[in-house]
């Protein structure tokens, strides 16, 4: 019968030679000509049964053999198809500067055609390049701002949110921010609630200019901005702007 649709775009089907593997009833591991990747790139049967990958066997030995959970009969038929391509197994190809295409319509990829340099598209354009020199945005690169949780204490993961706010609903206290990395420029903006007159103490992790504490914008509403550069010990105050109207 004639094949009905698109054909298969990606990946090969290759039947592999296991005439060279002994079913006796207690063996379970056989060679399988090849290094597989994963136990779903092949199509496997046993005496026509269609054995499922990771509970009717694995891989063993580096992809290289197959384990069979229960050992074949003696005489048992076992088929095995290699499905490679379409199911990712490991990848180590030389593509040479082609161009990895990551949609349907070809407009966002990866390409590597110039020596040292990796350009990622988006829309048909180029909108961040990577190169041995630098790396460079041709849109806005930037943090979405993150909101503190308000308590007591205030914890800060500067990690997953180095550009933050938090509203004040009394006097708090600012631990030391985590997981912040050496160079990092991180900000937080610090919001009197609709009633005001909050205060923060600053953990000794923070440094500001003079090596004193600023006082808090106390009207209701407003906001205080403090910018930080971590130095491996410290957050050291780049800069800050005081009493904002945020609305």
């Amino acid at each position: 019968m004639a094949y009905i649709g698109q054909s298969i775009k990606n990946g090969t089907f290759t039947v592999l030679d296991t005439s060279g593997n002994t079913y006796n009833g207690s063996n379970t591991a056989f060679a399988l000509g090849t290094q597989v990747g994963s136990p779903a790139q092949l199509l496997v049967s046993h005496d026509g049964v269609i054995q499922k990958p990771g509970t009717d066997y694995t891989l063993a030995t580096g992809g290289t053999q197959i384990t069979f959970t229960t050992a074949p009969a003696s005489g048992a038929s076992i088929f095995i198809v290699e499905i490679s391509g379409a199911v990712g197994g490991p990848m180590n190809t030389d593509i040479n500067g082609a161009e990895f295409i990551l949609d349907v319509d070809g407009d966002s990829s990866i390409t590597a055609d110039t020596d040292d340099q990796i350009d990622f598209k988006a829309g048909g354009t180029d909108r961040f390049v990577l190169s041995s020199a630098n790396a460079k945005f041709n849109v806005g690169a930037y943090n979405a701002e993150a909101t503190l949780t308000d308590g007591a204490t205030v914890n800060w993961d500067v990690s997953t949110s180095p550009v933050a706010k938090v509203t004040l609903g009394g006097n708090r206290t600012l631990a030391a921010a985590t997981n912040a990395q050496t160079g990092q420029f991180v900000s937080l903006l610090i919001i009197q609630d609709g009633t005001g007159s909050r205060t923060v103490t600053f953990n000794a992790a923070y440094e500001f200019t003079e090596d004193t504490a600023p006082t808090l914008t106390t009207t209701a509403a407003k906001g205080d901005l403090f910018v930080f550069r971590y130095n491996g010990s410290k957050f050291l105050e780049v800069g800050r702007n005081l009493n904002l109207t945020l609305s």
